[in-house]
């Protein structure tokens, strides 16, 4: 019962969100971009601060991190390296790769993780940091569409609920 309760507040919460549809949408676009990113313990403070240079909500940037987490952070790093050594045609380092790959799965600390990452060095970094970025941009720019959706959505039930115009009707 309890986890139902918190999941109507954050449900509430969420629908509460202050903000235009588009400065909203970019945010959670901006955090998901950054959540792609191998960069495990310090994506929510560059999302935040592409919000901050981009003109969009910190809190959905903050939010839109969330994309990664316990659940799927071994696919996200996973798939981040395999691209990014593709496209930068570097044959695979199986033993640093596995190594950070247990890592992730044992749940290690994040500084851990990235350390070894470090450790494994440039043309490693290179290829984990080239593959989220283009994992990034390929989950942050539909997720942009389809929260500028719910978002407007969202706004347009909340302003007939109070009796005004539907918001589209006033932007044009």
């Amino acid at each position: 019962m309890k986890f139902q309760r918190q999941l109507k507040y954050y449900y509430i919460r969420f629908l509460r969100l202050r903000g235009e549809p588009h400065e909203l949408a970019l945010g959670m676009a901006l955090g998901v971009f950054v959540g792609m990113m191998p960069i495990m313990p310090f994506q929510t403070a560059l999302a935040v601060t592409l919000a901050m240079l981009f003109k969009g909500s910190k809190i959905t940037a903050a939010l839109g991190t969330w994309i990664s987490n316990p659940l799927d952070w071994y696919l996200v790093y996973s798939y981040s390296y395999k691209l990014g050594a593709l496209i930068l045609g570097l044959t695979e380092q199986r033993a640093v790769f596995k190594s950070i790959m247990t890592a992730l799965r044992a749940g290690e600390e994040s500084m851990v993780i990235v350390g070894k990452i470090l450790g494994a060095g440039g043309a490693f970094v290179t290829s984990f940091l080239l593959g989220g970025f283009l994992l990034g941009i390929a989950f942050a720019v539909p997720s942009y569409f389809i929260f500028l959706k719910v978002f407007g959505s969202i706004k347009t039930w909340r302003r007939s609920k109070k009796g005004l115009p539907d918001w589209h009707t006033l932007s044009h």
